[in-house]
């Protein structure tokens, strides 16, 4: 048994199978996942796990060059989006600035993405995707 990170196996083996330029969502309760995109799915009760304590562990594994948003986040949740901010910005080697696009053209990158973590939030607009990098 894993003594530290991730404990949950399907997350684990999703992110090591992710490359350069792949894309991993997080997101919150209520966003439609299509299909035929694989879900991992946290969700237990309303708030539970929250998203701010999923994106930690994920980014404590997962390595980034990039990371997106639903412009309506900036209005709708912006204590929230102030959280990823700071987030992404202890990144290293360099800070990440999120980029901003609307929540229906963000839905629409769905279709091309690995995978969903889906987690118990349930305020708005709560949800990123990930841009892998790579370390070296």
């Amino acid at each position: 048994m894993k003594n530290a990170g991730l404990l949950n196996a399907p997350l684990n083996a999703l992110i090591a199978e992710l490359g350069h330029t792949d894309t991993l969502v997080i997101a919150d309760a209520g966003l439609p996942i299509p299909l035929h995109v694989p879900r991992i799915d946290l969700a237990i009760t309303p708030g539970f796990p929250d998203f701010r304590g999923v994106l930690d562990a994920v980014l404590a594994e997962l390595c980034i060059e990039g990371a997106t948003l639903a412009e309506e986040i900036t209005t709708h949740n912006a204590a929230l989006e102030k959280q990823i901010h700071h987030r992404l910005n202890q990144l290293m080697p360099a800070a990440i600035a999120p980029a901003y696009l609307s929540h229906e053209h963000f839905k629409a990158r769905l279709q091309k993405v690995r995978g969903v973590v889906r987690t118990g939030e349930c305020t708005p607009y709560a949800n990123i995707l990930l841009h892998c990098g790579v370390p070296f």
